[in-house]
């Protein structure tokens, strides 16, 4: 990948903190493996629409080149709906079209530049070659309604990680932000199922990550207890920073850690500082105004529609000024302190939400690097959060889908 650009920029950003504080670091401390486990993409993508290269996106395969950004989770995401046959229906095709997309992108469009990673082994290699290494996620198990033999079918088309639940329950888990208007009880404390149990365990056979952002406390806990081997939260934020239902607390951060998972820091603005109450209507009405259901649909919206989104986001913005790079490494900071350098990694939710001033798309990943670097973390630190641990965990999910095997 090109990446003088981005290096020259990460070395004047952390030459600039240098004076007091830690000396700046060499090159090797600012070119780590980045691997981000979280990009959204639209329904059309990998379409004349769509152009993985081009694409007015936050990631395309142009900025990700100019920023460093190496590798990627591209996300299989389906919004929840009603438990139906139609909704099962609805959620199944709308992941095959996601999936043939990353192919099309990987195998016909691009594949001198992309790459599909099937095998964590596979990421750096791939890098390596100078091409972006591609790995698919899950969001959503909503997309396999109760066909388990469905997961069969994802993992050979690339699916890695499996996220259980998103906004909303469904038939695998109970979600962190349950939804009444499609039937949720409110009130639950519930986590996973015993269809979910059963989902875990195939997961666990097949050498699938299982991915507990976005469900609720008990989900995340059960999962960890019912799972062979570890976990991850893939895009999630620090109760104790901000408190938000979506951020995992204390003793959820303290159990992946005794479970030996990740929890990846996400660059979600809501979740990583407070919103004023002002700011929240305004991202309402304006998300009301163009008919999208919540931040995870702004992914699927049709390019005009997102310029129009994009435009009155930057208008919010300039009044309520959005999260820093700097917040999300206070994120980082206090989980690194936890449970651990071994246990954090990094997440954008580029194209679903995510973003936040310094980090506003691929193109801008170097500043992260800057960040930590100017906080005192080592090379071989930086290396871990960008990738080395959730590859530890990729590969420690392989060894037991192996083990697994043999004992049958």
């Amino acid at each position: 990948m090109i990446r003088a650009a981005s290096l020259a920029c990460v070395l004047a950003l952390a030459a600039g903190c240098s004076s007091g504080g830690p000396p700046e670091p060499s090159r090797a401390a600012l070119d780590p493996l980045t691997l981000d486990t979280h990009i959204d993409i639209p329904l059309d993508y990998a379409t004349d629409a769509a152009d993985p290269l081009t694409a007015d996106l936050q990631v395309n395969l142009t900025k990700m080149a100019a920023g460093g950004l190496d590798a990627g989770f591209f996300i299989v995401f389906v919004g929840q709906t009603a438990r139906t046959d139609d909704g099962y229906a609805r959620a199944q095709a709308d992941a095959l079209t996601k999936f043939a997309a990353i192919h099309r992108m990987a195998e016909e469009l691009y594949p001198e530049r992309v790459e599909i990673a099937y095998a964590a082994d596979d990421v750096p290699r791939i890098v390596a070659s100078g091409k972006v290494a591609a790995a698919i996620g899950i969001e959503n198990g909503y997309s396999l309604g109760r066909n388990l033999e469905l997961l069969d079918r994802y993992y050979e088309l690339g699916a890695r990680y499996l996220g259980l639940v998103h906004d909303g329950d469904n038939d695998l888990a109970r979600s962190a932000r349950p939804r009444a208007e499609i039937g949720d009880a409110l009130d639950s404390t519930g986590g996973v199922t015993a269809l979910g149990a059963e989902a875990i365990a195939r997961a666990n056979r097949l050498g699938m990550m299982v991915d507990v952002s976005h469900g609720s406390k008990q989900t995340a806990l059960d999962a960890m207890r019912l799972s062979a081997a570890p976990v991850i939260a893939s895009h999630s934020g620090i109760a104790a920073v901000n408190a938000h239902a979506r951020n995992m607390d204390d003793e959820t951060l303290l159990a992946l850690q005794a479970d030996g998972g990740v929890v990846q820091v996400v660059a979600f603005d809501s979740y990583l500082k407070p919103q004023p109450d002002d700011k929240t209507a305004a991202v309402r009405a304006l998300r009301a105004s163009l008919g999208i259901a919540g931040a995870s649909a702004v992914g699927t919206l049709p390019p005009d529609r997102r310029a129009l989104y994009d435009e009155g986001l930057r208008e919010i913005e300039a009044r309520w000024p959005a999260a820093t790079v700097a917040d999300l490494v206070d994120h980082i900071d206090y989980a690194v302190e936890l449970i651990g350098i071994e246990h954090v990694g990094i997440a954008s939710d580029f194209d679903g939400g995510g973003g936040v001033t310094g980090w506003a798309d691929a193109a801008e990943t170097a500043n992260v690097t800057a960040e930590l670097a100017a906080r005192g973390y080592s090379a071989d630190d930086i290396a871990k959060i960008w990738s080395g641990n959730l590859l530890r965990v990729w590969r420690e999910v392989e060894r037991t889908a192996a083990a697994l095997a043999a004992a049958r």
